[in-house]
């Protein structure tokens, strides 16, 4: 767990993070509620008290394909049939809920139609493996994921869960393949702010 509650993000942040923040803040876009910034580039997320201050960040696991959209018809599809390419996480804003897996497992739901959900990392066949992974410094190390955000269990249970689960909120996920101030001017127009 990095920068628990240090009160400001840590300085390996990018500035395409910090501009979130900044943006998130000046809009209330967060509804004066926890929120968490997911930045694919860095392979981290950074989870953020109603005030803006950093309550922590970690490093996560994301889907294997690099794209910022998921693929059509993925609601109806089976997500251990999409080809690597296929199972990205998607960027944008969503509106978060807490929730429940099919195994009962708690999570954090993003994009409940694209069943990409924020949760910890799972004690199946592939966890050691998984594990390494999230330790390693290599971003292209974290690409392992269906489409989910995944992070180490202490920080989900000491931070995420915390912050995130027990209420509606926002999570920004920034793209990867366009800057991340694209995002925020069409939710900018959007919003006619």
């Amino acid at each position: 767990m990095d920068a628990a509650g240090s009160g400001k993000p840590h300085a390996a942040t990018s500035a395409d993070t910090q501009f979130a923040l900044e943006w998130v803040l000046q809009h209330a876009d967060h509804q004066r509620k926890p929120f968490a910034i997911v930045d694919k580039r860095a392979a981290s997320i950074l989870v953020f008290e109603s005030d803006g201050r950093l309550r922590g960040s970690s490093a996560v696991l994301l889907g294997r394909g690099s794209a910022d959209a998921s693929v059509a018809d993925i609601a109806t599809g089976q997500l251990n049939k999409l080809a690597p390419h296929e199972q990205t996480t998607p960027s944008g804003r969503f509106a978060f809920e807490p929730g429940r897996n099919l195994q009962g497992e708690h999570i954090v739901w993003v994009d409940y139609e694209a069943k990409v959900a924020v949760h910890r990392l799972r004690a199946d066949a592939g966890h050691a493996w998984r594990a390494l992974a999230l330790a390693s410094g290599g971003i292209t190390d974290k690409r392992l994921s269906l489409g989910c955000i995944v992070m180490p269990v202490r920080f989900y249970e000491e931070v995420v869960r915390p912050a995130l689960g027990g209420v509606h909120g926002v999570v920004h996920v920034l793209p990867e393949q366009q800057p991340a101030r694209r995002l925020f001017d069409a939710l900018r127009d959007a919003a006619n702010l």
